[in-house]
């Protein structure tokens, strides 16, 4: 495991010890060492990460190695096939999309692919979609509901690329035919963020019967930094603004803007791939086969009343 974090630093120590013992231990009592500072690394990282704050909960959700949307469809599929282009324009890259089988059900991915080396993250733009992507998510959509197929859109964006030319090919138009779309589509949609749920460009895809968020992930009218630039003209201010912005996933869950928390494993998803997708793969299923029981206008009514309501409070007088 890898502690690289400016808030791992105790960890990084431990883990350092432990990979020092690793190499010298050649007997049983070297071994039982070894499995203290194990146990001892997986309490520390337990008891650090039920309490980290909004900042430090972006800097999780944009780590390094933190799976992807190709990665959680890779694990948690069966067979997946990527399907292409706007008919219009362009294929955009930053959307991967595609039918594939999970659970044995037939299901339309729709996810923001950041990319992990440089090459891929310039081939996905940096997972931020232009007009042509979220042209090729309503199309697609509008596929899965000519053939009854539910919705699972993977949020990870930064935001809508601020492009010149995206601008001019209808970027914010683009955006809101896809909330006037899902707004109204006649099949189950379970959106989740599994990273960054940045602006508009995460709310093209949010518009949802279901909204989870991977325990350790953010979802944001605006980036820290973006906001901090705004209020106080200095992006130093960006673990302020994170912490007004109340943007970690544990506070969205309070405050009922999402419907779950999917959990993660110890120390975030980037330590471990396959748990976290398993934990995802449940949550989804378990979602869908609630969703599927309700009739197509009940559907409707129940997801139109769930963003009627969202933000509702009650005044209280002195």
């Amino acid at each position: 495991m890898s502690y690289d974090l400016d808030f791992e630093q105790e960890l990084a120590v431990a883990a350092q010890k432990i990979r020092t013992l690793q190499k010298e231990c050649h007997d049983d009592g070297c071994q039982q060492e070894l499995d203290a500072a194990i146990l001892d690394l997986h309490h520390r990282t337990q008891k650090l990460y039920a309490n980290i704050d909004a900042w430090q909960t972006v800097q999780v959700a944009r780590h390094k190695d933190r799976p992807y949307a190709a990665d959680y469809i890779s694990l948690m599929c069966d067979d997946f096939m990527e399907l292409h282009g706007d008919r219009a324009f362009a294929d955009d890259h930053s959307i991967l999309a595609g039918l594939g089988k999970m659970g044995g059900n037939t299901i339309m991915f729709i996810g923001q692919q950041k990319g992990r080396s440089t090459k891929e993250k310039q081939y996905h733009n940096y997972g931020m979609p232009h007009p042509e992507g979220y042209r090729k998510a309503y199309r697609l959509m509008r596929a899965a509901e000519k053939f009854n197929v539910p919705v699972v859109c993977l949020i990870d964006t930064p935001g809508a690329f601020p492009g010149l030319e995206d601008e001019e090919h209808g970027q914010s138009t683009a955006i809101a035919e896809n909330l006037q779309l899902m707004s109204r589509l006649r099949v189950p949609i379970v959106s989740v963020v599994i990273g960054e749920g940045g602006s508009g460009g995460a709310l093209a895809l949010s518009v949802a019967d279901r909204l989870l968020m991977l325990e350790h992930s953010v979802y944001t009218v605006a980036a820290p930094e973006a906001a901090a630039s705004i209020l106080w003209r200095d992006k130093s201010f960006a673990p302020d603004a994170a912490k007004a912005m109340r943007i970690s996933a544990r506070e969205l869950a309070q405050t009922k803007i999402i419907d779950e928390l999917v959990p993660e494993p110890v120390g975030g998803a980037h330590h471990n791939h396959c748990l976290v997708a398993g934990y995802l793969k449940e949550s989804l299923l378990k979602h869908l086969n609630e969703l599927q029981n309700y009739t197509i206008n009940d559907l409707l009514e129940n997801r139109y009343q769930k963003y009627r309501n969202m933000g509702a409070f009650i005044r209280i007088t002195a």
